[in-house]
Order: C-alpha cells, then sequence, then structure tokens
C-alpha cells in the first residue's frame, strides 16, 4: 500500500498506541509529580523532538558526515553545539549521546583503557548504575573503588576520599550522584585528581539546571570532562551531553562515533539546541531558585513531622526520607503515594541494608512542580498530604480524603493547557 503521509495519523493509523500517549498526557496532568529525574518539556521542545529531523540519518559532525542531504541537520547540530558553549562556559561540547548513560561511556572510553581503574561514589551512598555498578557496564570493563559518605553525617568525606585515590591511584576520578542532596566542592576533587595524577569527570546529570541557574557550585573549571542530560532539572528532551577541555575534544567525538554510537538523532538534538536556547533566559535562573525554595519547604515539612531527612536536609532540587525507623518500607511508600495520586521513587538510603527493589526510603524531588508554577506556600500542602498518606496506608477513608485534595491543588496548575476530556478536538472531525 503506498504510503499516504496526509492521511498517517496516529489516531487513525495506531489507535492503540494514541489511547496509550492520552492516558500518559492524563496522567501527567492530574499527579503531582515528585521524581526528581522528570519534568516537563515545553511545547517548542516537544514539536522540535517530534518532528521531521527524526527521518534524517547524519553519521558524523557537522561538516564531515557520511551521508548527503545534511545542511539542515548541521545546522540544528552547530545551534546545539554553539549554546551548550556559551550556557556553560566550556571549550569543547559533543551533543550526540542519547542518553546520560552513553555520555558517561564515552568519557570512560577517552580516559581509560580496558580494566583501568576508576574511582566513583557508591551506588548504594547516592552514585549512579554508571559509576561502576558490577551489574552495569562500567563495572564489567573497568575497575572500579568506591568512596562512599560518612555514616554519621551521611555527607561527603574529602580527606577520606583523598586517602582511597592515594592507595588505589585511579586514573579517572568520577564526581556527581543521582540521589545526594548536597552541593558537591569539585574544588576539592580536583585537588585530590591532581594529587594522584588522575583525571576529573563531573557527571551533573541530576544539577546541570542548577548550575545554570547560579544555585549550585560549577564543576566545569575544575574539571576535565563533565556529563550531563537535557532533561530533569534542565526541562529539555530526554538525552545526553559531554562538555570536556578542548585537548580531548578529538577522542571524546570519536569515542562517540564511530566508537559507540552510529547515526545520531537529529530530532533529539533539535530539541536539545531548544532547551539550551530556554536555559539562556532570565526566567530560567528564577525558576532554579524556586527549585530549591521548593525542594528546602517540602523537606523542612517533612523534617516537621518526624521524618527522618538523610544528611539533615537539602541543596539541591532533591532530599532523600529514612522510613526505617517508621517501619515502612520505600516501596510501600511509593505504592500508597500513588494510589493517592503523587508520584516519587523507592530510594536506597545511604548504607541501606535493605533489599534494593524494596529500599528503605524515598527520593523526593521538585523540578516538575516547579515547572507547573508551584511556590514553597504550596509544599505545606503537599507534604501534609504525603505524610497523612504514609500513616493512614490502611484508612480507606483518610486515602480518599487525600485523593481529592490532590486533585483540587494540581487543577490549579494546569500542564499542557490543561484540557479536559470533554474539550479535546477530534482531528477526525
Amino acid at each position: 500500500m503506498e504510503f499516504q503521509y496526509e492521511e498517517s495519523g496516529l489516531v487513525w493509523m495506531d489507535p492503540e498506541v494514541s489511547t496509550a500517549i492520552e492516558m500518559e498526557l492524563d496522567r501527567e496532568r492530574e499527579n503531582v509529580n515528585l521524581i526528581a529525574s522528570e519534568n516537563y518539556s515545553s511545547m517548542a521542545v516537544l514539536e522540535a523532538q517530534g518532528s521531521v529531523m527524526t527521518n534524517k540519518y547524519a553519521e558524523g559532525y557537522p561538516g564531515r558526515r557520511y551521508y548527503s542531504g545534511c545542511g539542515p541537520v548541521d545546522m540544528v547540530e552547530n545551534l546545539a553545539l554553539g549554546r551548550a558553549r556559551e550556557l556553560f562556559g566550556c571549550e569543547h561540547v559533543n551533543v550526540q549521546p542519547h542518553a546520560g548513560s552513553q555520555a558517561n561511556m564515552a568519557v570512560y572510553m577517552t580516559a581509560l583503557e580496558l580494566g583501568e581503574t576508576m574511582m566513583a561514589m557508591d551506588l548504594r551512598c547516592g552514585g549512579h548504575l554508571t559509576h561502576g555498578a558490577t551489574f552495569n557496564f562500567s563495572g564489567m570493563l573497568y575497575r572500579t573503588v568506591h568512596y562512599g559518605l560518612d555514616r554519621e553525617t551521611e555527607r561527603l568525606d574529602y580527606d577520606r576520599i583523598a586517602d582511597i585515590a592515594a592507595r588505589e591511584k585511579p586514573r579517572l576520578i568520577v564526581a556527581g550522584a543521582s540521589a545526594y542532596p548536597r552541593s558537591i566542592d569539585f574544588a576539592a576533587f580536583r585537588e585530590i585528581a591532581d594529587s594522584v595524577g588522575a583525571a576529573l569527570m563531573v557527571d551533573m546529570a541530576h544539577f546541570g539546571g542548577l548550575v545554570v541557574g547560579g544555585v549550585h557550585p560549577d564543576p566545569v573549571p575544575y574539571s576535565d570532562f563533565v556529563t550531563g542530560t537535557t532533561h530533569k532539572t534542565m526541562r529539555g528532551p530526554r538525552g545526553g551531553f559531554i562538555l570536556c577541555r578542548e585537548a580531548y575534544g578529538p577522542r571524546v567525538d570519536a569515542a562517540v562515533f564511530p566508537g559507540m554510537q552510529g547515526g545520531p538523532l537529529m530530532h533529539a538534538i533539535a530539541a536539545k539546541a531548544v532547551c539550551f536556547k530556554e536555559a539562556m533566559s532570565p526566567e530560567f535562573k528564577e525558576y532554579q531558585e524556586r527549585i530549591v525554595a521548593n525542594c528546602r519547604a517540602l523537606c523542612d515539612k517533612m523534617a516537621s513531622e518526624g521524618f527522618r531527612i538523610v544528611t539533615g536536609g537539602t541543596d539541591t532540587h532533591l532530599f532523600l526520607v529514612d522510613l526505617r525507623p517508621t517501619g515502612i518500607t520505600g516501596r510501600e511508600a511509593q505504592d500508597v503515594l500513588e494510589s493517592v495520586g503523587i508520584n516519587v521513587n523507592k530510594n536506597e538510603v545511604p548504607y541501606d541494608e535493605t533489599p534494593p527493589t524494596v529500599t528503605g526510603g524515598i527520593r523526593i524531588g521538585t523540578p516538575a512542580i516547579t515547572t507547573r508554577g508551584m511556590q514553597p506556600v504550596d509544599m505545606e500542602d503537599i507534604g501534609r498530604m504525603i505524610v497523612t498518606a504514609l500513616k493512614n496506608m490502611d484508612d480507606e477513608s483518610a486515602l480518599n480524603s487525600i485523593r481529592s485534595e490532590v486533585k483540587e491543588l494540581i487543577g490549579s496548575f494546569p500542564l499542557y493547557g490543561g484540557e479536559t476530556e470533554s474539550s479535546r478536538i477530534d482531528p477526525r472531525d
């Protein structure tokens, strides 16, 4: 059958997928999203991501492609590169990694030979899978030694990290985390790396937007490599990028292509370009400041209700609640909160002996609700609803009351126009 572009709308071509997308839109509109790694992209980002750029193969780099017809995609990748250099003040950028994991992998391929030693934060203390977990490629391909947190303060102990580095002599030191609520001293990491002749990589996948907004220390001046994602606090499309010193640029580019990936996702790169432009606005800085203010307000509310907060507080967009003193598991908390329309994720807390599929805590973040316009005053209500749900997990009447409150609250902060089922226009009409 001949392909008819003008008659290939999703609602006709694949109603099952169309229905699933509509269900996801409804879910996003109707739930309080406190998952620290999630956010809502703008309509401009979504438009770029869903554009005809998805049709184009463009192996290689601007001006050096292996396919013809790459003029427009060269234009959009150059825009992304230039904007990222300006935004982060770095020497070299690569925007082709499909995700943060691929960005990390490319740096490892640049800085290490197979089997060489790197040092990174332990997954169970807040690190990431790609920071040397034994069941991840990073732990399979490289020898990894881990540093953790001080057991009492639950914070990074830079003297202890220096001792481990002096003993193990890693070739690469990785700073950054996916579940650490405090600012990181990159100058201290630079000093440790220099003391053992190691390169320094910072994974800012979570806090990149905070760096742009000036509410988190900037890793770029201290690092050989910085990896990041364009979603999370950056509020763009799902995807990765690498910043590095110019001397490493050719090797990083070769590690991404042809070393690790083939054709880049040009629709995603177009959306990354839009994301970087949005991040250059004064409003983006104000947005990052509100993320942190909201997070501190929500964290303080949870603490005031008697819940134990890992490290005693937060400097960033997320915090961890240690549920072990309550007898509630992270999985139980995640499930009951989801049932009332509040999304968090179960998460290990430092030195957690609970299985990772269960966990002893939850991770709570504020990027998504801040995008919807919520302010610190709204955190009082959200915190109260979380606490009530967790303290009344078997009381269906109390949970029903929370469901009603969640629906009323979220209705005041519409997403993507806040359409209702009755107001949607059927494109077939």
